[in-house]
């Protein structure tokens, strides 16, 4: 299919910012895609209605009928109807109980997801829903607001992810990064080696993930996030959430057991874990097997099919989570309803998902990746690039609402830069665009990954969006100068030292904002 060349017009940016922003003016996230899938398909066909109606058309199917897409909204629908099981065998109720007595502060139920968040880390999207179906009647226990539970969700989720090499992120990073290591001869080190040297060079993933417990710990409510933590300390806030994301209570139908345990929630959960990552190697080594190839961990987790993985894994996850009820005799009919409950409230979030797929396919085609990339180019000295790379990755992540597209685009292009001007600088850059695109990636409101955080907390996606930013921008600016740093004197150790300053300071200037008044106190 033909289309107008937008990759050297800023006219490529258009759809994505005129989505963002009235994602964030309306805070009607489907309404707003929509707008900029029209808006990127009339660009696209010099605004030919009939070419427009074919493009829109075949976009949608293409997004709907796609087997990877598919198994990913099947994976939430198993997800959803197993933690529809667990409320119903009141493993939940019995988590919650449990945690009264041994967490007891609202600081512990934060530690407590925030720790469950770091150790989860296979995969960002099972990270977000999984933790979040443990973490929530912890954090409901003790009025932590859901948007500071999206906040954890999603500030552990991609930046475990991105950092391990264990994980769906880490092997899809590997093997792109050996492509580019193998493009321009440098034998000196594997992919592996490169990887896990590029680990302490992510500040931003470093220093999201350490603010994060500094959040926790000391109570940091800062923006918009502060009026939410007050008004859940209120007990406000949550009837809304959960009828905004059809939450999973009893006024749909759902009555917890009287009979159920602790293990009726952690058992299917980590069921759920061990299956997904069994998977996830099984269907690595059967790629390596057809290529002819032996068997080894990394080499599985670089060859492994993530979405038909966490199908099967949520296939298991349901199975297990069907053991509870059925020892307990629970009636069929409350059963049937429970799985159809839990199917149904992950439906919002499927059509967002179809929606930002689309608009990611809008995007592609209007080459909007290619034209950011161009902004680097021209006469920037070697030094700067590091930081430039980051903020560019940011911005592209942010525009395009993938982290995983920003790396394809931008890895390769870094890697060429790096060839062309200072080869010792190629690890360093390679590092800002990781960094770069996680942090475009949580702040943007079109990112799956933002969406699943949001699911995964029962939190009106756009409050998730608006109270997150100002933590993400606060990360961003510690690995801004960590890069600048790094560019500059090429040591990674006075990078780190500097960065962990910065931090330092950050974080004490965060604290302090969020003890400081925002309003006189009445006369009485």
């Amino acid at each position: 299919m033909e289309f107008i060349d937008y990759s050297h017009s800023s006219l490529s940016l258009l759809p994505p910012l005129v989505a963002l922003g009235l994602a964030i003016l309306t805070r009607r996230v489907l309404v707003s895609l929509g707008v900029g899938i029209l808006l990127g398909a009339l660009l696209l066909h010099g605004f030919s209605l009939s070419g427009t109606g074919a493009y829109v058309f075949t976009t949608f199917s293409s997004v709907v009928f796609d087997s990877g897409n598919l198994q990913i909204v099947a994976f939430l629908v198993l997800l959803g109807m197993a933690t529809a099981l667990l409320t119903l065998s009141g493993g939940t109720a019995a988590f919650a109980l449990w945690a009264q007595k041994r967490i007891r502060t609202k600081r512990d139920a934060k530690l407590l997801t925030a720790s469950l968040g770091v150790l989860i880390f296979i995969d960002d999207y099972f990270n977000s829903l999984a933790v979040g179906s443990i973490a929530r009647p912890v954090t409901d226990r003790y009025y932590v607001s859901r948007a500071k539970l999206a906040y954890l969700l999603d500030s552990t989720a991609a930046p475990m992810c991105v950092l391990m090499p264990a994980s769906s992120w880490g092997a899809y990073i590997i093997t792109v990064i050996g492509g580019i290591l193998v493009s321009h001869g440098i034998t000196e080190y594997s992919a592996m080696k490169a990887f896990m040297t590029l680990i302490p060079m992510n500040f931003y993933a470093v220093f999201a993930l350490l603010l994060v417990f500094v959040v926790a710990w000391f109570q940091v409510d800062i923006g918009p996030m502060r009026r939410h933590e007050q008004e859940a300390v209120r007990g406000k806030g949550f009837k809304e959430n959960d009828a905004a994301s059809s939450d999973l209570n009893e006024d749909l139908g759902i009555s917890e057991s009287k009979g159920g345990r602790v293990s009726d929630l952690l058992l299917p959960i980590l069921t759920l874990i061990g299956a997904t990552i069994f998977f996830f190697l099984y269907t690595g080594a059967q790629a390596l097997a057809a290529d002819g190839l032996s068997f080894s961990l990394l080499g599985a987790l670089e060859e492994t099919d993530v979405n038909i993985s966490l199908f099967y894994g949520g296939l298991v996850g349901l199975f297990a989570a069907l053991y509870p009820v059925v020892r307990q005799k629970l009636p069929v009919a409350d059963i049937g309803r429970t799985l159809w409950v839990g199917a149904k409230s992950m439906f919002g979030a499927i059509l967002i998902l179809f929606f930002a797929w689309s608009i990611g396919g809008v995007i592609g085609d209007m080459a909007t990746g290619q034209y950011l990339s161009t902004m680097v180019e021209g006469n920037i000295s070697p030094s700067l690039l590091p930081v430039i790379l980051f903020l560019l990755a940011g911005v592209m992540a942010f525009s395009t609402g993938t982290s995983w597209g920003t790396f394809g685009i931008m890895l390769p292009i870094a890697g060429d830069m790096a060839a062309a001007t200072e080869i010792s600088l190629m690890l360093p850059m390679l590092s800002a665009v990781l960094a770069g695109a996680v942090f475009g990636d949580h702040c943007s409101p079109i990112s799956d990954t933002t969406i699943l955080s949001s699911t995964g907390a029962r939190c009106n996606h756009i409050d998730h969006v608006q109270t997150q930013l100002p933590y993400a921008l606060a990360a961003a600016l510690i690995a801004s100068v960590g890069f600048l740093i790094l560019g500059i004197t090429s040591s990674l150790l006075t990078a780190f030292i500097v960065a962990f300053m910065m931090f330092i300071i950050v974080s004490a200037g965060l604290i302090w904002l969020s003890r400081k008044p925002t309003t006189k106190p009445q006369q009485v």
